[in-house]
């Protein structure tokens, strides 16, 4: 059942809020056919976090054989880097860095990667069982069908997540034009976002 409308009306502050990036690895790339869009829109938002100190925390589903974070996603920032075979990100060291960066949890989460039905979806259900809030980044999602994404997007807008874009993110932490950082942020969003194909079929990879 939904929530009731209004439920999720708040802005986002950096100092409660926790990018986590879900999954986005080397070996997924031959087999997300929207990778390339996903990556370009995670560039944008990985930027905007660093340079308005939005923690973030990384996971990468068995790194032995599924490889390290894409190369083009810049992660240094990162509180912590954590290989996992649990779908879920919500792993012991993922519990203990929140618990360091926030004296507990954050207010919100924001919530990207892949794949949208599988980790990042068991991630959504565990932070709304812990009473966090989710922002999904809808631009920033994918799997290897679209349906399986929209499909999921669908479930976590049920469960009360906020259902939301890469750049309705970045300005939602902006707030205002008066923001100290906003000439940073606006030569960011200035190129708009890649087109991730929402609610319509999955087109073939390029050959």
């Amino acid at each position: 059942m939904r929530k009731a409308i209004g439920s999720n009306l708040y802005r986002l502050q950096p100092e409660k809020t926790l990018f986590m990036q879900c999954d986005i690895q080397e070996k997924f790339k031959p087999a997300i056919p929207l990778m390339n869009a996903l990556i370009e829109n995670t560039k944008k938002l990985l930027a905007a976090g660093k340079i308005l100190n939005v923690p973030l925390l990384v996971t990468e589903q068995y790194p032995e054989r599924l490889g390290k974070t894409v190369a083009e996603l810049d992660i240094q920032h990162a509180c912590a880097n954590i290989p996992k075979t649990k779908f879920s990100m919500i792993v012991g060291p993922i519990k203990k860095n929140m618990a360091a960066i926030f004296s507990g949890k954050p207010q919100t989460v924001v919530l990207f990667g892949i794949e949208a039905h599988v980790c990042v979806e068991q991630t959504a259900f565990d932070l709304i069982n812990n009473k966090v809030n989710v922002w999904l980044v809808a631009d920033c999602c994918a799997s290897r069908l679209n349906q399986d994404r929209d499909l999921a997007l669908e479930r976590l807008r049920d469960i009360g997540c906020v259902i939301t874009s890469s750049e309705s993110v970045i300005f939602n932490l902006l707030n205002s034009k008066d923001h100290k950082e906003f000439k940073q942020i606006s030569a960011l969003v200035r190129k708009v976002s890649a087109d991730v194909q929402l609610w319509r079929r999955t087109k073939a990879p390029e050959k």
